[in-house]
């Protein structure tokens, strides 16, 4: 998976390799927006399941869909997207979006002079 799933910041892990348990520690919760279409919350504490092409049993990351907040519970890798479950719906995207990590606050537009686009799958 590449690193753009998380945010900058990550300060420590866990991975239990037997069973792909995962813990992600950042400093403090963490939200941004990609490219105004989607809003994105990060708990200081991310856990998952960890296997091939896929994470599953996620915790601690959530996204704004219209007004309403949804865990993110799944991310799949298919060939060159990513398609993460919010358990009744799932949106795809293409990998290359995710080989930047963004930033808490201003996620990939952060003032240094260049934005990086997030595209959304047509």
């Amino acid at each position: 998976f590449p690193v753009g799933l998380l945010p900058k910041g990550v300060i420590k892990y866990d991975l239990d390799e037997s069973t792909g348990r995962f813990h992600a520690y950042l400093n403090d919760t963490c939200s941004f927006s990609l490219e105004g279409s989607y809003q994105l919350k990060y708990k200081s504490t991310i856990s998952g399941i960890i296997s091939n092409n896929r994470l599953k049993d996620l915790s601690g990351i959530s996204v704004k869909v219209f007004f309403v907040w949804l865990n993110i519970v799944e991310v799949i890798r298919d060939d060159e997207e990513l398609e993460f479950s919010v358990g009744i719906a799932s949106a795809s995207f293409p990998i290359d979006n995710f080989y930047e990590c963004p930033q808490c606050g201003c996620g990939l537009d952060c003032g240094n002079g260049r934005v990086s686009k997030f595209r959304i799958k047509s």
